[in-house]
């Protein structure tokens, strides 16, 4: 359960902060990098869902887009936790079992992909961001997850350092999973604008 009773606490100050462990580390070690842009990710589907309140709102024979995006920002939320409590290498894990993204949550993005990709018309280029307002912010919001995707990978990549194939899956998932939407978004991509190579050279 979490309980937040004072929001500043004077204990980062000095440029440090807590992990889930009890350890502190610098506000710019990239562990805090990675799950600060989830959680950047995660803001920015606040205005996806705003974006969807207003351009389309959910009807009873429409895919629920704004379900799926308030069970995203939860799993990020998830992902954060996962990200904020650091695997010791040999190490099993303590008493009580950290929270973890599950193959679950990776296998549920799969499913909605699948779904929302069925209906839409072929890709023959690029598209530029854009279109309709929530699918421009569907597209910030992918760019912002692709950065926590490479953070997470410089992460993992450091001695002594483990980020587990679930959350790497997730996140590298949900990039495509806000593409696809984007395009669901623009009449199930009749209205994405695509990129013409070359066009402005001369």
């Amino acid at each position: 359960m979490v309980k937040l009773n004072k929001i500043y606490t004077r204990t980062g100050d000095k440029g440090t902060t807590g992990l889930a462990n009890g350890d502190r580390v610098a506000k710019n070690n990239i562990r805090i990098d990675a799950y600060g842009t989830v959680d950047e990710t995660n803001a920015s589907l606040g205005l996806v869902l705003h974006a969807l309140e207003q351009e389309s709102p959910t009807s009873e024979d429409d895919i629920d887009l704004q379900a799926m995006i308030v069970r995203i920002q939860n799993d990020l939320f998830d992902l954060g936790a996962d990200l904020s409590t650091p695997q010791i290498p040999g190490a099993p894990e303590p008493e009580h079992t950290p929270l973890r993204i599950t193959q679950h949550q990776v296998t549920r993005l799969e499913t909605e992909i699948d779904l929302l990709n069925k209906d839409l018309n072929p890709l023959r280029s690029f598209v530029l961001p854009g279109g309709s307002l929530t699918a421009a912010h569907l597209h910030v919001a992918r760019t912002i997850s692709r950065r926590a995707e490479r953070q997470m990978v410089a992460l993992r990549e450091m001695e002594n350092e483990i980020v587990s194939e679930q959350a790497m899956q997730y996140i590298n998932r949900l990039s495509d999973h806000l593409f696809v939407m984007s395009r669901y978004v623009n009449d199930k991509g009749l209205s994405d604008v695509l990129w013409t190579p070359g066009q402005n050279r001369s």
